[in-house]
């Protein structure tokens, strides 16, 4: 069951969502906070809340992140079972200097009817996440270091990019070769060809 509805604003049950979100809040979350369609208008009018997208806000004073898109994106996709992936995720866990276009989410193929989010591509995937696959980094969850860099192999991502993943995320101790090149094994031929090259090359 939801949160109940409070018959009242609560600016502290508010903040305490968006707390954990970068300073974002969705209309819902709001509702259960006791704020109305009218008070949210009066806020984002005033500029107290900063009007991001349908039916997501942000508190204006909140620290900004440097990422405020990803989050704003992932949360917009439905942060239950969303997860920012591919070239999102690289970037957000420092292993290469890709610049994505968009910003990469994934989820199940059972939400693959979501609505289309402006400057979002949303990948969907038929392979459960793991429990190893998904990370919270920042209060976001994304895919791991090993799931990124094999989503972002197989959807296109320069191979120079992923091979600056592999050698990055091996030196900082936050994946197995082995459990990589196993992976790897499931995907295709040239996944598997760009990721042995990767480990090779690494350990040259």
């Amino acid at each position: 069951m939801g949160d109940a509805v409070k018959s009242a604003p609560d600016h502290g049950c508010l903040l305490d969502h968006a707390s954990g979100q970068q300073g974002f809040f969705t209309s819902a979350q709001a509702r259960a906070c006791g704020f109305n369609w009218n008070m949210l208008s009066y806020h984002a009018n005033t500029g107290r809340f900063e009007r991001m997208r349908r039916g997501l806000y942000r508190l204006r004073d909140f620290p900004t992140y440097y990422r405020d898109e990803v989050v704003a994106a992932w949360i917009a996709a439905g942060k239950e079972w969303a997860v920012v992936s591919h070239e999102s995720a690289l970037d957000l866990l420092e292993l290469s200097d890709v610049v994505p276009n968009k910003v990469h989410i994934t989820v199940p193929r059972s939400k693959r009817h979501h609505p289309d989010l402006p400057g979002v591509k949303m990948h969907t995937t038929t392979r459960p996440f793991r429990p190893t696959d998904v990370v919270t980094y920042e209060g976001v969850r994304l895919t791991s270091a090993d799931r990124s860099i094999l989503d972002a192999a197989e959807a296109g991502t320069a191979p120079e990019q992923i091979e600056m993943a592999v050698h990055e995320a091996l030196e900082r101790g936050i994946i197995s070769p082995t459990q990589l090149e196993q992976h790897a094994r499931k995907r295709s031929h040239r996944v598997r060809r760009l990721i042995n090259g990767a480990l090779d090359q690494a350990h040259s």
